[in-house]
This record gives C-alpha cells, sequence and structure tokens, in this order.
C-alpha cells in the first residue's frame, strides 16, 4: 500500500471543504476581510512566531489578525521601470511580497510568496527554492511594454513557521530579493498619489478605499464569497487571493494595472467588461496549486483619466460572484 503525504491528504481534505458566502461589493473601505464559517477560524501566530519570520528575513512586515496572516513586502527599488517608455513607480506593480499563516487543523504553517525577477534570475531562483524545500507554484509576466523584462514566480512552502522563514531567507539570500541587498530607501516624493488624484472621487466609483504609497494608490479586494483552502490553510487577501487596481501617473494621464482573482465561470465576464472599457488584458493563469475551488488571475493595463480607468476596475469587480447560482445548477 503506497503512502498517502501530509500535501496529499490536506488537499483530498480540501477538495471537500469550500463553501460559499456572498460577496458584498458596496461595503465600507477595507484592504481585507474576514471569511467566518463553521469550519472555525485560522490559529493565531504567536508573538515569538513573528519575531523569528522578522529575524530570518531581516525586515518587519505586518500581521493583519482578521486573517492571522504575516506579510513581509520585497519591493525591487534597484530596478527602474518604465512601460511604453513612460517611468512608473516600483510601487505600481513591482513589489513583490512573502507571507505566512498556519494551517487550519494548527499542525503547521504555508508559505506563500510573489517574486519580482529579471529574466536572468528566473531559474537561479527555481533551484535555489527547491533545494531549500520551497515548491514553485507558478511563473508569468504581469505586463507588457515594460522595460527591462519582468517576471513574476510564485512559491511556496508547508512546513512549521520557524523552519518556512528559514528557508525562504536561505533561497533568497544571495537575491536582490533579500531586504539586506535591497538600496537604502530614497527620500519620500514631495507630491504623494493624495495630491495627485481625486481620492474620494475614485474611492466611490470603486466602492472601497485604496491605500497610498508614494505616488501610488492602490485598491485590494478579497473575495469574501469564497472559502478557499490551499495546503490546508484558508486562502485570504493577505495570502495573495484578491483582486488590486493601482493607479500611478496623473489625474488626467494615468496608468492603471492590476489583477483578478477569479472562479473559473467568471473568467470571460471579466475580460468581456475589461475590454468594453477598453483595458488591455495581458495575461490570463494561476498563482496556486492544489486550491479548491480553483482560481484563475487576470492581469489588466490600462492608459486614461483615472476616474474612467477606475469605472473599467469596477465593472471587473461587478462580475465576481454572478456565476456562483450557475455554478451549482
Amino acid at each position: 500500500m503506497s503512502k498517502i503525504t501530509r500535501r496529499e491528504a490536506i488537499f483530498g481534505i480540501v477538495a471537500t471543504g469550500a463553501a460559499a458566502l456572498t460577496l458584498n461589493q458596496t461595503g465600507a473601505a477595507q484592504t481585507t476581510e474576514t471569511v467566518k464559517t463553521a469550519a472555525g477560524k485560522t490559529p493565531p501566530l504567536s508573538p515569538d512566531e513573528i519575531t523569528a519570520i522578522e529575524a530570518a528575513i531581516g525586515k518587519k512586515g505586518k500581521y493583519v489578525e482578521a486573517e492571522s496572516v504575516y506579510t513581509i513586502p520585497l519591493p525591487r527599488n534597484d530596478l527602474k521601470i518604465s512601460i511604453k517608455g513612460e517611468p512608473v513607480p516600483i510601487s505600481f506593480g513591482f513589489g513583490g511580497w512573502v507571507s505566512i499563516k498556519k494551517t487550519m487543523d494548527s499542525k503547521g504553517a504555508v508559505l506563500m510568496s510573489d517574486t519580482v525577477l529579471l529574466q536572468e534570475e528566473v531559474n537561479p531562483l527555481i533551484s535555489a527554492a527547491q533545494a531549500n524545500g520551497l515548491e514553485v507554484g507558478a511563473i508569468h509576466n504581469h505586463f507588457f511594454y515594460e522595460e527591462p523584462r519582468i517576471f513574476y514566480m510564485h512559491v511556496h512552502g508547508m512546513g512549521d513557521v520557524v523552519s518556512l522563514a528559514k528557508s525562504y531567507a536561505a533561497a533568497v539570500k544571495t537575491t536582490k530579493l533579500f531586504p539586506a541587498n535591497q538600496p537604502p530607501v530614497t527620500a519620500a516624493p514631495t507630491k504623494t498619489a493624495k495630491d495627485i488624484f481625486d481620492l474620494p472621487a475614485l474611492d466611490k466609483i470603486v466602492g472601497y478605499t485604496g491605500a497610498v504609497n508614494g505616488t501610488t494608490y492602490k485598491y485590494t479586494v478579497g473575495r469574501a464569497d469564497q472559502r478557499i483552502l490551499a495546503m490546508g490553510a484558508e486562502m485570504t487577501a493577505n495570502i495573495g487571493l484578491n483582486s488590486w487596481a493601482a493607479f500611478a501617473g496623473s489625474a488626467e494621464a494615468a496608468h492603471i494595472a492590476g489583477d483578478m482573482a477569479m472562479l473559473e465561470p467568471e473568467v470571460n465576464s471579466v475580460i468581456r467588461a475589461l475590454r468594453k472599457n477598453n483595458l488591455e488584458v495581458v495575461a490570463v493563469h494561476n498563482h496556486m496549486l492544489g486550491e479548491n475551488p480553483r482560481v484563475i488571475f487576470l492581469h489588466y493595463y490600462g492608459r486614461g483619466a483615472a476616474s474612467t480607468l477606475a469605472q473599467g476596475f469596477r465593472a471587473a469587480l461587478n462580475e465576481l460572484g454572478k456565476k456562483n447560482e450557475t455554478m451549482k445548477m
């Protein structure tokens, strides 16, 4: 009789555990969403575990108590990026991250990371990740027209919190992803997104409140209508299950870039909504492995007046949750 690995056992449990809720798209300001189900809540990370994560990676992050997720941002401040020849800030979509949370049974933890890489950095990191017991979930583009060309690699792992943090740190230690290998933070811009865009007007269109990050304004919207499990952990907004939109440039001539987190029946409805609003579809792909229900991610890009671009993002959000009844038939 063949042995069943912990991963295989967990995936079997996940396949029976998804439950739908109701998507609230008219909710108040949020960047995270709490999903409460009869199955219980993710066990919290302890202060000692958070300290161990910070010590391994050499940088402090943010603990979102509602999701029991600790996230450390990993921006590529060493790069200078342009799109169609126009410089864009790193915060527009060139910041990676690593997150850790515990599994629902409290017997282990899951690490998820989205890494921002030059072409020549991809395969060395694959080897380093696998050598340290981590796995590759996806490799893909997020943009067209960017210079230099950038790829995104999703890395994940299972284990205990401290071991996962140390394994990840060892995998990225010699790369530009490691915080100690990044250049010093430059002075803050004299004008931020609060000065550049009419934020209340954008918030009214989108139906959420975004976050200012230098000259960028970003919305992050979770999937409160779905309970999605991967590797025994609940996938939530701060561990990568979200739709987002980032604005840069100026109010009259803005850039928008973002990601849509979709169930399979929602994919073409979202594509249709984006194209009707003159937003370019850049990529359609997975980010995770073994999640249930399956989630497809779509990246998009556009130029124009910020208010017009915001309407396109809102139109795409409106398509999420519509297909749930169809899926049950």
